[in-house]
């Protein structure tokens, strides 16, 4: 299963039904996203510029290193190359988003445990199985947005960690992410300098940061 996964810990896209021995790279190079993204057709709000910012920033998504590095795709710098204080800061800011993609995924389990264990069932039928908890799971996050605070992770008044309770009990298990050579072009490269320089700047900085590298 691959998924999008909004701000408010929605899923908004979803692929399932992929060989397990089929890793992130390859379910996403193959999937019907990739394309979309590339010629702009997924109807992504047009470009606008962030908090304090005058430059126009086109709306992307967040990865790992087994996505390319795009315009519509940021990712981590590499941990083997990561020798400045900027990158660093710019790693904390990207992962601290995509703890909202994690904290979907557990609270998905911890509500839906068919989704842990192996289901004994036709793959056809396991697809509308995920397909259809998924679909209550937005449903409940739309109903009774109350329940996220007993399942999220959250932060303390100093900005660290305190997990939410989908930690303590059983997990899905992470795909093969495939790293391969995904490099990125020149429009993914200029956009993570242009947002590294901005969390690091008095327009983006947040006054925690510096704590949490």
């Amino acid at each position: 299963m691959m998924a999008l996964v909004d701000a408010d810990y929605k899923f908004i896209w979803l692929s399932v039904g992929s060989y397990g021995s089929a890793s992130d790279s390859q379910i996403f190079r193959d999937s019907e996203l990739r394309p979309m993204l590339e010629d702009g057709t997924l109807d992504l709000p047009p470009p606008s510029p962030l908090p304090n910012g005058e430059t126009d920033i086109p709306y992307f998504l967040i990865g790992d290193d087994a996505f390319p590095l795009r315009s519509w795709m940021m990712k981590p710098y590499s941990r083997k190359r990561l020798d400045h204080h900027d990158e660093r800061i710019f790693n904390y800011r990207l992962s601290r988003a995509r703890r909202i993609v994690e904290n979907a995924f557990g609270i998905l389990a911890m509500r839906f445990q068919i989704l842990i264990g192996t289901m004994q069932q036709l793959p056809e039928t396991v697809d509308l199985i995920v397909l259809s908890c998924t679909t209550l799971h937005n449903l409940l996050r739309i109903r009774k947005r109350a329940d996220l605070q007993l399942f999220a992770d959250e932060e303390d008044n100093n900005h660290n960690l305190i997990e939410g309770q989908w930690r303590q009990g059983a997990q899905l298990t992470d795909g093969d992410p495939g790293y391969q050579r995904n490099f990125g072009n020149a429009a993914g490269i200029d956009q993570r300098n242009y947002l590294k320089n901005y969390f690091n700047s008095e327009a983006g900085a947040v006054d925690w940061q510096e704590n949490m590298i």
